[in-house]
């Protein structure tokens, strides 16, 4: 049994669907989501939440994979408790941090501030109202953190260059 293959291509049309193929591979590449840790108070991880949701959602422009804490660490051990935030921390680029009045008081956030530059990672601040908080957590002060107000776009960029800064 024969027949007609019907569904040969061109060299020529072969090499622009190539082409486009390879542009489409590149524009991802280029769009990979960053690894991001973000630091944050137990008190604002529903706003958190709206971020990460906001991160899974296809039909925006705001791309990273969360590594952070998602449920508190059952434990009163703070060194394993740190123990395993480092892990997270170490797989990323960037750390996020949710600036709010929660986040100045609390000693984890200093903390995985700290951690986060002593690995080597970039580290950003991301705050909701039209001006940053007053107050920011001593690390995000003493390493000079940049902060950006929660817009995708702002939120990429500063991503974006922060990414470049970590080791």
């Amino acid at each position: 049994m024969g027949g007609k293959s019907g569904g040969s291509i061109s060299w020529s049309d072969m090499q622009r669907l190539e082409s486009v193929a390879k542009d489409k591979l590149s524009q991802a590449a280029a769009e990979e989501a960053k690894h991001v840790f973000i630091s944050f108070a137990y008190e604002d991880m529903a706003e958190v939440n709206l971020l990460r949701g906001q991160a899974k959602n296809e039909t925006n422009d705001l791309i990273f994979d969360d590594y952070s804490v998602k449920e508190s660490i059952n434990s009163k051990n703070a060194d394993y408790i740190k123990r395993q935030i480092r892990e997270k921390i170490d797989r990323v680029s960037v750390t996020v941090v949710y600036l709010s009045q929660h986040a100045n008081k609390s000693d984890w956030v200093n903390w995985e501030i700290e951690e986060s530059f002593r690995r080597g990672k970039g580290v950003i601040g991301v705050f909701k109202d039209d001006h940053p908080p007053t107050t920011v957590p001593p690390a995000f002060l003493a390493n000079k953190c940049k902060a950006v107000k929660w817009s995708h776009a702002g939120i990429m960029q500063a991503l974006d260059n922060a990414s470049k800064r970590s080791r």
